[in-house]
């Protein structure tokens, strides 16, 4: 059962019972009408209780339900929040902890509402790309007051209950419990004093006025507006909410279901809903149960005190984890304790952070010049150079050192976790943590699962980047792993896009309309255009029949390594990172086009966005296919966290399902035919072109 039904007295009262949330399914709406249909028609009965077990009151919406024909099947929320209004005894929603989308609505629907005190309350549909469509903003504004309540369902952010109770005039709390303990019994008190009001309270019978309408949602959308950009939900609310104070209430309430299943077909509600269930999808690993034992972690030791290393340790002080940093030479130590403390400072006076939170945070870190005092430390990061030499020696270090059971991580980005595991006598204990710079910022981390790696080991580093607030994907071992070996297909058609006929500006301005948060030759200017050169040496070796552009080897032979030396794609003005457009760079990219006899094409923006886009989406099915990654989700999150992929699309492989794939392949066959691109790359992998052609998608 997902509900519990118990009788106080002369009051019964019914219990949500459907961990972890008491999510609103399709059974415990059932059970919930089928229990308020037994107290009505008991006589001993004079009033109901409907609260929550455990952490939640209800969080709303059954997740495994979302998009399914079972999330309408009656009785759907709206009947069981008709059928809460439609009962003869009064009904008094009992909150606390959690009361969220459906959840809310269906406590807005009772008679009466008790509220605990640090109750987190929302409608967060808006950040699902939908509004509340079971009369949430309809009710929350004659409720809470129309600029209290389309505050909250525009932004989606819960508020505290206690917060939402002071608001002047409010109705949505008839009385506040003293504390989450005696919420229970101070339910079925005040139940047993309201048993015998009548008429009964409904919060659709309650006024919804605002002194200054038409001028008031004007300015709500001009504000909404300028933030919702290619979100067009916020803009609903405000319609929705604005129909409250208009209409009658049931037409407000047909205007804003009108409103919900239009916005539930968007391409952007749908790749919003499928960022929410990848990202927890994300964290399942077919072969490693939920129940897998962990290593406990108490301390960190990071190799390396540069940007990366102290990012890193960053993240672990913020979760209130010891830290212990290590460096060859005392001043790169005290370099990087200083950029550690500007951090935080810099946080301090932005009001972000509070003076002795920084002072915890610093007060566990410590630093040292000796392998020896890393002896302790129950998993070790290193952050050195990107080179299989330098590696070599700190992993043979760290076996020596480290004690039995540490995890030893590497947080290379492109080596062979393999390799560096065989370094070690403890290649079971060694995986790839591939952090994204700036580390203490960007929520992507790549865990990186060696052949050997022990599943122990994978499931603590997944609980761990929870903890650290990090999106953690699980790659397998190949060079680049996900991201970097995406990027690299991404990056090759930027430089084939320039021999054809393009500038840099006019390939990033392409992309960065498209959604992307910049372009490719803006990327690596910002990442370092030596970083790439590095790689393409490295291939030019293994690979020599793959096909470059060599525009980037001239810009690097120019010493043009992006922003950290003043010039790289583009101009910088010392202490600036505006992007400038090159003449000389333009004039170096027209010199070389003309060595090669090539006569430049006008390209328009779309097949510059799909070259850079497909390319993406063809290296990523061969990915898939060779099982490096679990799920097309994935990949997807690894876009939208680490690279910039423009959440409103969802990620590439949504995308690319979006536009259908067979329509993705006809393209690519396209490209294939141009002389100047790299016909190999665009036959499309084989994973692809099956599901193309049984007319299937990636998700």
């Amino acid at each position: 059962m997902t509900t519990h039904y118990e009788v106080h007295g002369t009051v019964a009262r019914i219990t949500l019972s459907n961990p972890p949330v008491n999510g609103l399914g399709h059974a415990t709406r059932l059970s919930i009408t089928e229990h308020l249909q037994k107290a009505n028609a008991d006589d001993a009965v004079k009033s109901i209780v409907i609260t929550g077990a455990g952490k939640a009151f209800s969080g709303g919406a059954d997740i495994k339900e979302f998009g399914s024909p079972k999330a309408m099947q009656e009785p759907n929320l709206l009947s069981v929040i008709s059928a809460l209004e439609n009962s003869s005894k009064p009904v008094v929603a009992a909150i606390h902890s959690v009361c969220m989308g459906g959840g809310l609505e269906l406590a807005l629907g009772c008679h009466y509402r008790i509220a605990a005190p640090g109750c987190s309350v929302a409608l967060p549909e808006v950040k699902l790309g939908l509004l509340p469509g079971a009369g949430g903003t309809q009710r929350l504004p004659r409720a809470l007051g129309v600029e209290p309540a389309l505050n909250m369902i525009v932004s989606g952010e819960p508020v505290k209950s206690e917060l939402l109770a002071q608001i002047p005039g409010q109705k949505l709390f008839d009385k506040m419990a003293s504390s989450a303990e005696s919420l229970q019994d101070e339910a079925l008190a005040f139940a047993q004093s309201i048993a015998d009001t009548r008429p009964l309270p409904l919060v659709r019978n309650l006024p919804c006025k605002h002194p200054k309408g038409d001028a008031y949602f004007q300015f709500a959308r001009n504000m909404v507006k300028g933030m919702a950009k290619n979100f067009p939900a916020p803009l609903k609310c405000v319609d929705a909410v604005e129909a409250a104070t208009k209409r009658k209430f049931e037409d407000g309430l047909q205007f804003e279901r009108e409103l919900f299943i239009n916005l539930m077909w968007t391409p952007e509600s749908r790749a919003l809903r499928h960022i929410f269930m990848a990202e927890r999808a994300a964290s399942k690993i077919p072969d490693v149960p939920a129940d897998t034992p962990q290593r406990e972690i108490k301390s960190i030791a990071v190799i390396g005190a540069g940007t990366m290393g102290g990012g890193i340790a960053m993240n672990f002080l913020n979760a209130g984890i010891a830290v212990k940093m290590l460096e060859m030479k005392q001043e790169a130590l005290d370099r990087g304790l200083a950029t550690i403390r500007k951090n935080y400072e810099a946080q301090v006076k932005k009001g972000k952070l509070k003076q002795d939170k920084y002072e915890q945070r610093m007060s566990l870190l410590s630093t040292t010049l000796s392998y020896d005092d890393l002896k302790d430390a129950d998993m070790v990061i290193e952050a050195v150079f990107e080179e299989m030499g330098v590696k070599e020696k700190v992993f043979k270090e760290l076996d020596r050192v480290m004690k039995p059971g540490a995890i030893l991580a590497s947080n290379t980005s492109t080596l062979d976790v393999n390799q560096i595991a065989g370094f070690t006598q403890r290649p079971q204990d060694v995986v790839g943590m591939h952090f994204f710079s700036p580390a203490n910022i960007m929520k992507l981390l790549e865990v990186v699962r060696g052949e050997k790696t022990g599943k122990d080991v994978l499931a603590t580093v997944m609980a761990l980047a929870k903890k650290i607030r990090k999106t953690a994907v699980v790659s397998g071992v190949c060079d680049g792993f996900i991201g970097n070996r995406m990027i690299e297909q991404y990056g090759r058609q930027g430089g084939f896009l320039l021999d054809e006929g393009c500038t840099p500006e006019q390939v990033d301005k392409a992309a960065e309309k498209f959604g992307f948060a910049m372009g490719p030759f803006r990327m690596g200017d910002l990442a370092g255009n030596d970083i790439g050169w590095a790689i393409r040496k490295r291939r030019y070796q293994e690979k020599p029949d793959m096909k470059y552009s060599k525009t980037a080897d001239l810009l690097c032979e120019k010493g043009r390594f992006g922003q950290k030396t003043g010039a790289g794609w583009y101009d910088y003005l010392p202490g600036k990172r505006d992007a400038i457009p090159s003449a000389e760079v333009v004039q170096m990219i027209e010199a070389h086009r003309a060595s090669l006899g090539i006569t430049p094409r006008k390209i328009s923006d779309e097949e510059i966005v799909q070259r850079l886009v497909f390319a993406l989406v063809n290296e990523a099915a061969h990915i898939l296919e060779e099982g490096i990654a679990n799920k097309a989700s994935d990949i997807d999150m690894v876009y939208l966290m680490g690279y910039g992929f423009p959440i409103f699309r969802g990620g590439p492989m949504l995308y690319a399902d979006q536009l259908g794939l067979f329509n993705v392949v006809q393209a690519m066959h396209r490209f294939a035919q141009n002389p100047l691109d790299d016909a190999k790359f665009w036959q499309p992998a084989p994973l692809l072109a099956r599901l193309a052609a049984e007319g299937k998608t990636f998700n």
